[in-house]
């Protein structure tokens, strides 16, 4: 039956509407605290304060096929690939520029607690089948498939997030950029009736936290907090249900898994000591996006989803959200364009190691900007993710700018221990410089003067390998130039 996702339909336009009125009855209010839709399918910003020009608006939409069509990708074992990107993958949807898609997403962290994020959740239950016999979805990770060589499970955990498609799209070719508009996000109710109305997700203090060896008392120990939120949009916060402390857990196939390195592992709460009394009078206020965004890279078959990368991946950057718009340089035919890894809310550095970690569905409308059209415009030699949102231009930088690339051939795990800080914020001052210099046509001294005075340079996040530092600059800066 049409959900709203088939265009052939008689009844298209009518079971679309239907679809948007249920999602708009479950997210009313849920992203009160998020950002202001940016003129629908507009071009974001006013004024030509875009980094999608006229011209270039021109260029595109001469390009563009006039019917728009509206695509419907749900998440299950049969359309989501777990903790890797694949230029290789067979792609789920295929798409004109232009097209809307709307996309479910599945936290990773859903068997943190099967009761509240995947029991009764059809979708849910098919991507984190396990049994003694199988897995819904074998692979989890970019390492090894073969039985005689991984210890902890197919894939190795080398790569943790359920990323959902990937998505062709047709004409994307290596060179072009790839625009994509988040034009709406929406919590993923409990399907269990016992929270009919609810949301929820799972914040990990982790063993790759920043904290995790500089706990006061000195102890080594994995904390998770379950977060309830509100799915049908009375309430725009988040607040803790429980924490536990981690204790070893074997999987289904007789694997212990002392510490939180197999993602999707059912945790068993008998084992657990539960406590409801934490963080009490505590409300969070959501900023629901998705962490891990981008196209499949050029440089290997499989690649970690944990390592953010010059086509995205795993930014983990709550601005990613409804109203804002991220371009990515295309590395290979189609973009193939992967979601995953959504959040409730997440604050700058992701210290701990998660977000809380909660299961959304992303309306997407995505648009191919060719390379022959992109000469003398901002997007001309776009050669990382940018983000940008209704008032402002974000830069991301990276300890390694294309790490795949900078680290030679044991790049994947050579990242995990040379990244730093500092290595972020030089790549995030260079691209920034470079933004400014050639969008806004600043001389150097010029640029470097404003990056100081009037540039926000953030802690993006220091837990995925590959470290970030965002660069925030605000349009209004630049209103009364001609």
């Amino acid at each position: 039956m049409c959900r709203g996702d088939d265009a052939t339909c008689p009844q298209f336009e009518l079971h679309y509407r239907a679809f948007r009125e249920d999602l708009d009855h479950e997210r009313r209010g849920f992203l009160k605290s998020g950002f202001v839709a940016a003129g629908g399918l507009a071009t974001l910003g006013a004024a030509g304060a875009s980094l999608v020009t006229p011209a270039l608006a021109q260029a595109t939409a001469a390009r563009t096929p006039g019917e728009r069509k509206h695509h419907f990708l749900p998440a299950n074992a049969d359309t989501v690939h777990w903790g890797y990107f694949s230029k290789s993958l067979k792609p789920r949807v295929e798409i004109e520029s232009g097209d809307i898609v709307t996309i479910e997403t599945l936290t990773h962290h859903a068997n943190d607690d099967a009761e509240r994020m995947v029991q009764g959740d059809e979708g849910a239950e098919s991507v984190f089948l396990w049994t003694k016999d199988k897995k819904g979805v074998d692979r989890r990770g970019a390492g090894t498939t073969d039985p005689k060589l991984y210890k902890k499970g197919s894939g190795e955990g080398q790569g943790v997030h359920v990323m959902t498609g990937p998505v062709y799209v047709r004409g994307a070719e290596p060179g072009d950029v790839l625009e994509v508009r988040i034009l709406d996000c929406a919590p993923r109710p409990c399907a269990n009736p016992k929270f009919k109305g609810k949301a929820f997700g799972s914040n990990a203090a982790a063993w790759w936290g920043y904290h995790y060896n500089d706990m006061l008392d000195g102890a080594k120990r994995e904390v998770v907090t379950i977060y309830e939120v509100d799915a049908m949009g009375s309430k725009s916060w988040a607040q803790a249900v429980y924490n536990f402390k981690w204790v070893p857990q074997t999987d289904p196939f007789g694997v212990e898994h002392a510490t939180i390195d197999y993602p999707g592992v059912p945790v068993d709460h008998t084992k657990t000591s539960r406590n409801f009394d934490v963080l009490k009078g505590v409300r969070v206020p959501i900023r629901p996006h998705f962490g891990t965004l981008g196209l499949a890279p050029a440089e290997a078959d499989f690649v970690d989803t944990i390592p953010p990368n010059y086509v995205g991946g795993n930014i983990d950057n709550w601005r990613i959200g409804k109203g804002a718009t991220m371009y990515y340089p295309v590395a290979v035919e189609g973009g193939l364009l992967s979601v995953g890894d959504p959040h409730a809310s997440q604050g700058d550095s992701e210290l701990c190691g998660t977000a809380i970690e909660c299961s959304l569905t992303g309306v997407f409308q995505l648009i191919l900007h060719k390379k022959a059209d992109l000469g003398g415009t901002p997007l001309e030699e776009l050669n990382y993710p940018m983000l940008e949102t209704q008032d402002e231009w974000l830069v991301h930088g990276f300890s390694f700018a294309n790490y795949l690339k900078e680290l030679g051939p044991e790049a994947q795990s050579a990242i995990y221990g040379k990244s730093s800080v500092d290595l972020a914020m030089r790549d995030a001052f260079r691209k920034m410089r470079h933004f400014l210099m050639t969008t806004q046509k600043l001389t150097e001294d010029e640029a470097v003067s404003l990056m100081s005075i009037g540039v926000d340079f953030g802690v993006t996040q220091v837990v995925d390998g590959n470290w970030g530092v965002h660069a925030v600059v605000k349009k209004d800066i630049f209103a009364g130039r001609a």
